[in-house]
């Protein structure tokens, strides 16, 4: 019956009732449109609201209707009082007491025990209607997972410009690089000695990439090309002719025989590797394109680009999905996690974390104040930045934290002007870190063998996170 009130006249329940039709209802009893009686109001006492209804109805089943059973009485506030007085205390309550602070401070069983932030209001299940009073602890940086600080063991000279380009074939032999001296250079990685020089290009390389899929080997440049290299014949074997300008990057994806380049003239081209024939051009930047990167699902092309925007592109129907907008300066690095559904994008403003497949921001990762070339991620999830003064920084994905900061000084007879990072790659095993430099080198990393918790400690505080879009 209480449940029934409570739903149907619960609006109505305590409504005030006028005095002055108390004082000449008073003496008479009052009777509802139906005819049925109710009792007289309680002369010299608290007035008591009467809960009538259109259709009177017996407090349980096999009830007669009748005067005393037709009509609800609600309880006065002072009654509900003189109860809850009159009633025992539980033993929940008295347990409670009994173990409570000595300093008066009282705490319900089941509360939080950690220190509340001054200004915090601790609040239990008796008050949950006043929740939205609760100042609310701002969102802080979860610890980051411990990761070994990496340390120079190896400088590769042999290129005689800046060293543009690099990749480590899926067999983790050997590794490849690309350089403004116009020249491909195939490096053993155990030994880091030249195994091949290959030429043809007329004009920096900027990009090269090895297949999964063939022994093949692609490589673009500042001459507008993109070649097709055979690795059983040192030659090339296939032109992919269509960009206007400066080819800049390129990729290959993952699972079928397709090859996307970008380049200055603001377009990416997505080409069949067997038929030379551009598939698509990607049209929609309004500057030169920087970087593209490939990946089996949706979307499967993501491109960025000096016009300060990221977008996501329907590899089908060679259009736009997604524009982000968010980053004020170009973006001229993109990478994807390889094991999480997400991606990083670099720019000297910020560096950001994207959720596919719409793109969602997750959040940025602040503190490497420079032009960033180049990005990548093993799957421990260690994300590195190169930047083009030299720098390269280490961050822990998940949190965002930056473990590491390196700048590795530049190769003797080098300009200190020429400290510059333009691309890194981790081997296959993810146990080296090839960086390709402006002092004409490639310069390798590994993990720290010796280094311990203990030695290096995360010097990590619980700071407030400020997730700003823009």
């Amino acid at each position: 019956m209480a449940i029934k009130l409570r739903n149907e006249y619960g609006p109505v329940l305590h409504m005030p009732t006028s005095k002055e039709n108390l004082k000449e209802k008073g003496p008479q009893n009052a009777s509802d449109s139906y005819g049925h009686k109710q009792y007289p109001a309680n002369q010299g006492q608290e007035v008591e609201y009467l809960v009538t209804g259109t259709h009177p109805y017996p407090p349980g089943p096999g009830v007669a209707l009748t005067a005393d059973t037709k009509i609800q009485r609600m309880p006065s506030e002072s009654a509900a009082q003189s109860l809850a007085v009159a009633l025992p205390t539980s033993q929940a309550r008295v347990d409670a007491n009994r173990s409570a602070p000595a300093g008066g401070e009282y705490r319900h069983p089941g509360a939080s025990d950690r220190p509340q932030p001054a200004g915090a209001v601790v609040m239990d299940g008796s008050n949950a209607k006043n929740s939205a009073l609760m100042a609310k602890k701002a969102p802080t940086m979860p610890k980051p997972q411990w990761h070994p600080p990496w340390k120079l063991y190896r400088v590769i000279s042999g290129h005689l410009g800046w060293v543009r380009c690099i990749a480590v074939e899926p067999g983790n032999q050997w590794f490849v690089t690309g350089s403004a001296d116009r020249t491909i250079k195939i490096w053993d990685l155990a030994s880091g000695k030249l195994k091949l020089s290959l030429t043809g290009h007329i004009s920096t390389v900027r990009g090269v990439i090895v297949s999964t899929r063939s022994p093949y080997l692609f490589s673009c440049g500042e001459d507008k090309q993109v070649k097709c290299w055979d690795l059983e014949y040192n030659k090339v074997i296939r032109h992919y002719h269509g960009h206007l300008s400066a080819v800049y990057g390129l990729d290959l994806h993952p699972t079928i025989d397709v090859l996307v380049t970008c380049s200055r003239d603001s377009t990416a081209r997505i080409w069949d590797v067997r038929t030379k024939a551009s598939v698509h051009t990607l049209s929609g930047h309004t500057n030169a394109v920087a970087t593209v990167r490939c990946q089996a699902a949706e979307p499967q092309i993501i491109t960025g680009s000096h016009d300060t925007t990221i977008r996501l592109w329907d590899l089908v129907a060679g259009k736009t999905r997604v524009t982000l907008t968010n980053h004020k300066k170009s973006v001229r690095a993109v990478v994807l996690h390889p094991r999480h559904y997400t991606f990083a994008s670099g720019s000297p403003d910020n560096i950001k974390q994207w959720k596919f497949p719409d793109g969602s921001f997750i959040q940025n990762l602040s503190g490497h104040n420079a032009i960033i070339n180049t990005l990548t991620v093993n799957s421990d999830g260690v994300l590195v930045s190169g930047a083009d003064n030299g720098t390269m920084h280490l961050w822990d994905w998940r949190t965002g934290y930056n473990f590491q900061r390196v700048h590795a000084a530049v190769q003797p007879g080098s300009l200190d002007s020429e400290s510059g990072i333009f691309a890194c790659a981790f081997d296959q095993s993810e146990s080296r870190l090839l960086t390709a430099e402006a002092d004409k080198t490639i310069k390798v990393y590994r993990e720290d063998d010796t280094a311990t918790e203990e030695t290096h400690p995360v010097s990590w505080k619980p700071e407030i996170i400020k997730r700003k879009r823009f």
